[in-house]
């Protein structure tokens, strides 16, 4: 069977975040997909099911779990249909709950991604935990149903950001109150910066990622928080991890955004199940 292995959201490798890619004309059983994304030991692991040339479904898992949302390896998982699967220029992924996700290729190679804004809203109360387990101070902290997303007041304390993974760990105890499947939380850490409109960590090591070096899902949050700050709609985001990333995002109407990178093929390989 074969697999693939691409950095997303970057344009050099060994930069970005690698994702494993297979895609399969039928659906592998859970204990199998899950049983290979932890032998690949990478962030995320995705599985696409053809439908014909335009229209796939996809899953995504970590090392330890299925997740219902992984932005870098639908960019991952495109660049590979794109470059071996179809000559079409757009194709959808059919997303269980999350409904269509539109991907485009640009002439240059840039892959747009139309995703629905997981909006967060701003707390006024938050677990104490948060303050326990950051060693910045933080002004706001806003929740959707992926993260908690602490705003910083500027970049560098991104950067210097060391925080406690065991105390992060515990938030994969916590259920988040509206959310449908009842996802344990993970925790992203954003600022405005020079350079960027914004920039970003993210932490999941109840989900098996200590940091994530590249998250497109969390962006569906990050993003609209910034825009509305900043009062555009077009905005240049990076992800602050020792790999890094960039990711070119706009918000569209109907409670849209796009967010577009480039990836880069590191290994085609045949695995043996």
């Amino acid at each position: 069977m074969k697999m693939y292995q691409v950095d997303a959201f970057t344009t050099q490798l060994f930069k970005g975040n690698p994702a494993a890619v297979l895609v399969l004309d039928n659906w592998l059983n859970e204990e199998l997909m899950q049983n290979i994304a932890f032998e690949n030991n990478l962030a995320e692991t995705a599985f696409v099911r053809i439908i014909d040339d335009e229209n796939y479904e996809i899953r995504w898992f970590t090392p330890t779990t299925e997740v219902d949302f992984c932005g870098h390896a639908t960019l991952a998982s495109s660049f590979v249909l794109f470059k071996d699967y179809t000559q079409k220029k757009k194709i959808q992924f059919h997303v269980k709950q999350l409904g269509i996700f539109i991907v485009t290729e640009a002439d240059d190679g840039k892959i747009i991604m139309d995703f629905p804004i997981r909006p967060a809203k701003k707390l006024e109360s938050y677990p104490e935990l948060l303050d326990k387990a950051f060693t910045k101070p933080f002004k706001n902290v806003y929740l959707n149903e992926q993260a908690y997303i602490l705003e910083y007041e500027n970049s560098q304390d991104i950067l210097d950001e060391m925080p406690n993974i065991e105390m992060l760990k515990q938030f994969g105890e916590m259920k988040i109150a509206n959310s449908a499947n009842a996802s344990s939380l993970d925790v992203a850490i954003t600022a405005n910066s020079n350079k960027y409109d914004c920039v970003s960590r993210y932490f999941a090591p109840a989900s098996g990622i200590n940091e994530d070096p590249v998250t497109g899902s969390i962006h569906t949050a990050i993003i609209p928080i910034w825009a509305e700050k900043l009062g555009k709609n077009q905005l240049l985001a990076y992800q602050a991890s020792t790999r890094g990333g960039e990711l070119f995002c706009e918000i569209k109407a109907h409670d849209r955004i796009e967010i577009s990178g480039y990836a880069k093929l590191y290994m085609q390989a045949e695995i043996f199940i």
